[in-house]
């Protein structure tokens, strides 16, 4: 049996699946102060025989939650002479233009305990001055005496070279073994200098809290006799052991969310779908990405906390290319002081939850909104819904300040997070050059059903899937992910003039080494695949264009090739090219794959009669509409190839699907819900 997990910010999910195919589903809440009570309260309330678990998968929230509360480890950070403030220094592109009183955001380290030491590499990483290790030796004195509790070193140029970072990390563990250290070509070798030692500090932030989180989680998992092969989701879309897990931690900061997006790619696969707009609602956020030619987009720009007006913080490691708002189920209406209609990004999360819960949440939220709407039925809660006390709710605090009825200031606040969600969807498709009429979405989590098929239409989606377990599809796409690493370095070299042999042996070289490390997580050979790419752009430019290249020994007219590639791909993504203009190489990428396989979904069984589904029907409130008689099915008793007409709502365990007039779906033979928009 395979088993995954996954933890969000309200709930935490399971998905279990056998050989033959078989797998069920369980929800439980999540539990803040100890994540992996969670996780065993979960498996518990699903039933399974833990002794049968054969590969257990876990995505959590550990790794960002920590760097947004600020709960992490006092770190130290030792880098070369001269170069103590490149956290202060930061980037000079403020966000915010206009501000006088801007300020750039608060470094993890502070002053004090930013240390140089006396080393020197140049550009080309030719050892300029020898590493001082007296002057090491000083410093980790004065950590101990600060009492740090985790070391990040970053020198100048070591994406080049790293001797000078391996033997400072090598001294240091070996006169303070307790003490946790990260060094910055572990985790990346791409040049940029703030981004890197960002990077650096921010894995060394989170590596103690990382480390013992999973240490207790394999210590329950194995009081429960759950002895089978452990892994963790990355941000990259791939698993990892929980021993290398525990040295880069800093790779799980999207651990959950991007699974989604995997298994949407999965998906698309099995039933002949290509490009994809990948849609999770869960209870405190919406996450969306864009899947084109059945590829997923990775990025190493990728940052925490940055918005119009926050330059926020770079992570310089490998990330799904991921557009999150804090919008979902749980997420709080309120009224601005300009008198507007705000809803999140502050959420109940699940304690005290939205007021339906009756746990003591007294704020209206977007779940409170569909109850009022009857999109939701209070039958379907764990809780005893007191709709009296939704109703006085959301009738104080949204719809009185606009003098507007009960269910119009319950629509209000639908309408405001569907708007939020249409935003985030633009910039993962439009404002990056595609024409979301080209692309099928898949919406999941416990509130994409609710929204999708209205979000659809207004992109220009026109079709919109709802797959099989919804509300946990993406610890099921845990299931169906593979091991993976990414290799990315930086190799400035002139793309029109490359040395064709040299940039061979590199391939073979990193692909030697990614080898290796597959097979020392008991990956056989054969399962083992990789894809290359290159971060390419014009001469005097400052950004690249991501390139997919060939993955055999290049010739010379493979090179034409991929610069005839990037001329189109740099088109598509700025809207010109420029053919005359010379190229050149930033970074190679080599991505290494340990396949699993995959189990394909069992087809349903078909069923002649819609009205053994028809659970109810119920007055539903739709915009422009009002109050309409709208048809509730129960999902698991829709069979294959059956048709739905809405007005309608798709019940089921966890989330519920909302058909709006005009709009039909149908049933694959998988299960699953495709709806067809109107555009």
């Amino acid at each position: 049996m395979r088993v995954a997990t996954d933890i969000g910010g309200t709930f935490t999910d399971l998905v279990y699946l056998d050989e033959s195919g078989v797998f069920d589903v369980e929800k439980d809440h999540t539990t803040p102060h100890a994540y992996e009570k969670g996780v065993m309260n979960v498996i518990e309330k699903s039933g399974i025989s833990t002794t049968d678990i054969d590969i257990f998968i876990h995505g959590s929230t550990i790794v960002i939650n920590t760097l947004t509360e600020r709960k992490g480890a006092k770190v130290g950070l030792i880098t070369t002479k001269g170069m103590r403030d490149v956290l202060e220094i930061a980037r000079g592109n403020r966000p915010d233009l206009y501000n006088f009183k801007y300020q750039k955001p608060k470094p993890f380290v502070e002053r004090y305990v930013r240390c140089e030491v006396e080393e020197r590499l140049n550009y080309k990483g030719d050892v300029i001055t020898e590493l001082n290790k007296d002057e090491v030796d000083k410093i980790i004195q004065y950590f101990k005496k600060q009492k740090m509790e985790a070391i990040a070193i970053s020198f100048l140029h070591s994406y080049k070279n790293s001797i000078h970072e391996q033997m400072a990390k090598k001294y240091i563990q070996s006169i303070w073994p307790e003490v946790y250290v990260t060094a910055s070509y572990e985790i990346s070798k791409e040049w940029r200098e703030y981004e890197r030692t960002n990077t650096t500090v921010l894995n060394s932030y989170v590596k103690p809290i990382a480390n013992q989180y999973i240490n207790r989680l394999n210590i329950e998992l194995e009081n429960k006799e759950i002895f089978g092969t452990k892994y963790i989701m990355q941000s990259n879309g791939g698993a990892t052991t929980f021993e290398h897990a525990k040295e880069e931690p800093i790779q799980m900061v999207e651990s959950g969310p991007v699974a989604g997006i995997y298994g949407a790619q999965v998906l698309g696969k099995l039933i002949g779908e290509e490009n994809i707009i990948a849609f999770d609602i869960g209870g405190t956020t919406a996450k969306c990405s864009l899947i084109h030619d059945s590829e997923v987009k990775i990025t190493t720009d990728y940052f925490i906390e940055k918005s119009d007006v926050n330059a926020g913080y770079p992570i310089k490691a490998p990330v799904v290319d991921i557009v999150e708002i804090g919008n979902g189920g749980g997420s709080i209406a309120w009224v601005d002081d300009l008198g507007s209609l705000q809803v999140g990004p502050q959420s109940a999360g699940s304690d005290p939850g939205p007021v339906a819960y009756g746990l003591g949440g007294d704020s209206p939220t977007t779940t409170d909104a569909q109850l009022v709407t009857g999109r939701l039925s209070a039958k379907n809660f764990d809780y005893d819904v007191n709709m009296t006390k939704v109703q006085e709710v959301v009738e104080e605090k949204i719809s009185k300040p606009f003098d507007v009825s009960l269910e119009e200031g319950a629509l209000g606040i639908i309408q405001i997070a569907n708007s939020n969600m249409l935003n985030a969807l633009r910039l993962i498709s439009v404002r990056k050059g595609y024409d979301p009429s080209e692309f099928t979405m898949v919406a999941y989590g416990g509130g994409g059903p609710m929204h999708a098929a209205i979000l659809g239409r207004e992109l220009g989606v026109k079709k919109v899937i709802i797959p099989v377990s919804s509300a946990v599809f993406s610890a099921w796409g845990m299931l169906q992910t593979d091991l993976r690493r990414d290799y990315i370095e930086t190799y400035l070299e002139s793309l029109n003039n490359l040395d064709v042999e040299q940039i061979n042996a590199k391939w073979a070289e990193i692909e030697t080494k990614a080898t290796q490390e597959f097979i020392e997580e008991d990956m056989d050979k054969k399962n083992i695949m990789f894809t290359r790419y290159l971060d390419v752009r014009y001469v005097g430019q400052e950004h690249t264009v991501k390139v997919p290249v060939p993955n055999n020994d290049w010739t010379v007219s493979d090179i034409d090739q991929i610069i005839e590639l990037f001329h189109d791909l740099h088109e598509q993504a700025y809207t010109f090219k420029l053919p005359d203009t010379k190229t050149e190489i930033v970074n190679i990428h080599l991505t290494g794959f340990g396949q699993v396989e995959k189990i394909k979904p069992l087809e349903i069984a078909e069923k002649l009669n819609s009205k053994d589904a028809l659970l109810e029907i119920r007055d539903v409130y739709f915009e422009d509409k009002g109050w309409l008689k709208t048809s509730v099915y129960l999902r698991e008793r829709l069979g294959k190839n059956m048709t739905v007409q809405g007005p309608a709502i798709i019940e089921e365990k966890q989330t519920s699907t909302l058909l709006y007039p005009d709009q039909s779906l149908a049933i694959d033979k998988y299960g699953n819900l495709i709806i067809e928009t109107g555009v």
